[in-house]
């Protein structure tokens, strides 16, 4: 199966002008059981207020190729060490409102053992980022429940073919 390779236009938001690119690492974790695992964040800033389902990762760091960037970030947000199963694929998106354009390098990855998380404090804070263990029905659920917001409906457009693609490659595993 080919890697997903996704361009996705801001929608929500008119396009004044696009200052910076961000690399990010994004993954699909699942446990042994078919469990998914993402974070919910609570947001109350620029994009408005809500509650949202999103898959874990961030920005890569200067020096760091995006592996490593992965495992750091799992290790963060989730607690979670994982094993890399493979790239599904990158999906280019924009967010208009603070002139970026993003750049999601997404992987498919196995729990091998969980330890601590390591939030920031702008996680803890301002987006009081919490675990969510859900089954894929119930994850496709709540991407569909959130594009109620401008914020949402961009994030399920960028996540959720990306779910549903890591769901094929479990099933032909």
């Amino acid at each position: 199966m080919s890697e997903l390779n996704l361009e996705l236009q801001d929608t929500q938001w008119p396009r004044t002008y696009i200052d910076h690119d961000r690399q990010i690492v994004r993954a699909i974790v699942v446990d042994d059981q078919q469990k998914y695992y993402f974070v919910k964040v609570q947001r109350d800033d620029d994009f408005g207020k809500g509650t949202f389902i999103e898959t874990s990762g961030g920005g890569v760091e200067a020096g760091e190729d995006l592996t490593t960037a992965l495992k750091r970030e799992l290790r963060e947000e989730l607690g979670a060490n994982v094993d890399i199963i493979c790239k599904i694929g990158t999906v280019s998106d924009y967010y208009n409102l603070i002139h970026r354009h993003n750049i999601n390098n997404y992987y498919l990855c196995k729990i091998s053992s969980f330890g601590q998380k390591n939030l920031t404090q702008a996680e803890i804070e301002d987006f009081h980022l919490s675990t969510l263990k859900l089954t894929y029905e119930q994850a496709v659920d709540a991407y569909e429940k959130q594009t109620n917001t401008k914020l949402g409906q961009l994030i399920t457009n960028r996540e959720l073919p990306v779910l549903k693609r890591a769901r094929k490659l479990l099933l032909h595993k």
